[in-house]
């Protein structure tokens, strides 16, 4: 096809160099010459054209080849030789023993069996509290390869930072234990809510920890009342930390750290915190974000929620029927509620005194000193170091009480004071100067935490 097109067109141009010529000799014959022949080229190429095939046309084959893997069965072969190993996981219960554990997580080895329940370390998976988390390896025949158990830290002063950690390994046929403490590792997350009909219902609703809420109160107390002034509506965002042990959430204790930042929307107004520590071995302490600290030295109330029945005032005593002086205040609340120690101070006393029940006292510092009287349990001893918001016993109706309430005195030098005045008396500890500029910027990351977590409640829909 192209030989014959090529052709063509030299035929034709051969043609026209001729009649170019002759255009020279005969002027007058020069359009009617040029008109044929592009007349003729153009026919001949509409001539061409229907020679080319139509591509819808041309014919479609299929070729199917089988292709061969090599080594396909040795890969078979070198899978089926692979040693196959399990992992499980699980956590211990209250009747738990080495052969139901074992059973439980799919290993079948007497060995280990005999082994968990001889030696020393391996036998703490069974002491104490339920709860530890195990992971083991096994063979595919069910031998124990390894064991790793992670529970809580035996000293208390460990409990909210440190867990051990328990590995069973078989090395040669023989199985060896070990036993570590570890730190915990804070993990950030994030929460917010509404309240609707109580801040313990909101946080339920938000999925938060029991013990996020009873911080929340603890922060945000020294701002407002929550048991007389908190509001239908009023909402908060929290970023607080949840404790992990080598990456997994704890499952003993609440597995919860403290809050990191929160905010605290009620009645119109906000009021916002964050943990801050000048320093790795500084006391850390609460404060809003403008860097004033959120701690009193003193608590407004030993108490979480109740109610004021008679002040600091003189008062018909309602046992001896004639008028004295009530030098404390006395609060209304179930017995076995907590009663917490208003400042950090030691025990000084913790026992029966006539009139008052089963009472404690506690020395804060040279000159500040408070009684709480009328407890029905006592949860301290003399000599017993206390931090502000510790609890020291429950309410009750020992000694004279016409019912369950709590009698608390704070004395000043010796002499009685009224409790609800002293508290706003003591203004908090401000920040220095050098721990200002670390504290911008601890602050900083606050605020874009806790704008995170502002972003859930339109993430969910709920109204502010």
């Amino acid at each position: 096809m192209q030989d014959l097109t090529t052709s063509i067109r030299g035929r034709l141009l051969a043609g026209l160099h001729d009649s170019l010529a002759k255009a020279h000799r005969h002027p007058r014959r020069v359009a009617a010459g040029a008109l044929i022949a592009l007349g003729g080229f153009g026919a001949t190429a509409f001539g061409i054209a229907p020679l080319a095939p139509d591509a819808a046309n041309l014919p479609v084959s299929v070729i199917t080849e089988s292709l061969a893997v090599p080594g396909l069965s040795r890969q078979a072969d070198v899978l089926a030789e692979h040693d196959l190993q399990l992992l499980r996981g699980d956590v211990t219960r209250a009747a738990d023993n080495a052969d139901s554990l074992l059973r439980r997580l799919g290993v079948s080895d007497p060995l280990a069996a005999r082994f968990l329940r001889q030696d020393s370390a391996a036998r703490r998976l069974f002491d104490g509290r339920p709860g530890k988390m195990v992971q083991v390896r096994t063979a595919r025949d069910g031998t124990l390869l390894e064991l790793v158990a992670r529970f809580a830290a035996l000293d208390p002063a460990q409990l909210d930072s440190h867990f051990l950690r328990l590995t069973v390994s078989r090395q040669a046929g023989v199985l060896s234990s070990g036993l570590e403490t570890a730190a915990l590792v804070p993990q950030v997350k994030l929460g917010s809510g509404t309240v609707r009909t109580s801040l313990w219902a909101a946080a339920d609703d938000a999925h938060l920890p029991e013990d996020i809420a009873r911080q929340l109160i603890d922060i945000f107390s020294k701002d407002m009342d929550f048991h007389r002034q908190l509001k239908r509506g009023a909402s908060f965002r929290v970023v607080y930390e949840a404790l992990t042990a080598d990456d997994q959430p704890v499952t003993w204790g609440d597995g919860i750290g403290r809050i990191v930042a929160a905010e605290f929307t009620n009645n119109g107004q906000t009021h916002e915190a964050m943990w801050f520590a000048d320093g790795a071995h500084a006391k850390g302490g609460y404060y809003n974000l403008d860097g004033k600290s959120q701690k009193n030295n003193f608590l407004a109330s030993p108490l979480e929620f109740s109610r004021v029945t008679s002040g600091f005032a003189m008062r018909m005593h309602p046992i001896m029927n004639t008028w004295r002086a009530h030098n404390g205040v006395d609060y209304a609340a179930p017995t076995g509620t907590p009663v917490y120690s208003v400042g950090d101070g030691v025990v000084e006393f913790a026992g029966r005194q006539s009139g008052y029940g089963n009472v404690v006292e506690v020395r804060h510092d040279a000159r500040n000193s408070t009684l709480y009287a009328h407890l029905s349990q006592v949860d301290v001893k003399v000599g017993d170091r206390l931090k502000q918001g510790q609890t020291l016993g429950q309410v009750g109706a020992t000694g004279w009480a016409t019912g369950p309430h709590l009698h608390f005195e704070f004395r000043i030098d010796g002499q009685f004071q009224d409790p609800l005045q002293v508290a706003a008396g003591f203004n908090a500890t401000a920040l220095d100067p050098v721990a200002r500029q670390r504290f911008e910027q601890v602050a900083a990351v606050a605020r874009h935490q806790l704008d995170a977590a502002r972003s859930l409640v339109a993430f969910r829909g709920d109204a502010e």
